[in-house]
């Protein structure tokens, strides 16, 4: 007998498992064009306490970049800019020829820039005040 949960019922194993169904859908299909999604990541500790890192995979000679993060109290000091640097430099040692990700902040959006990313598309209230920015950055030569 079928039962469907709403709302504040779906619990957070329900949420999980419609998340990776979603995902290992999309990597099988994916397979079959060639694809071979390899997660990447560089963190950075202070004193063995996370202070910061970025996530994100590689598939198709392309840099996915997930998530980018630095505690608020060590914002401002570069280390953004150098995970940035590092798991770029570590996609390309894996192929990848350019690097793609996505952020709805506008500053946020303008500083990629500021580091070698070119904006390629921006939906206008994508969501509530922010637009969405997707932006790319080559990691080699032509």
């Amino acid at each position: 007998m079928q039962e469907w949960i709403t709302n504040e019922h779906v619990d957070t194993n329900i949420l999980q498992a419609i998340r990776s169904g979603v995902i290992d859908t999309g990597r099988e299909l994916a397979r079959t064009y060639g694809g071979n999604a390899r997660p990447i990541a560089c963190a950075v500790t202070e004193h063995l306490s996370l202070i910061g890192g970025i996530t994100g995979r590689t598939e198709f000679n392309r840099l996915f970049i997930d998530f980018l993060w630095i505690d608020p109290q060590w914002r401002r000091r570069g280390l953004a800019a150098e995970a940035l640097h590092r798991i770029e430099a570590l996609a390309a040692q894996r192929g990848c020829i350019d690097a793609i990700i996505e952020t709805l902040d506008e500053d946020i959006a303008q500083w990629y820039q500021r580091t070698g990313y070119s904006p390629i598309a921006q939906l206008p209230g994508y969501c509530g005040p922010w637009s969405r920015h997707t932006l790319l950055k080559r990691l080699t030569s032509p």
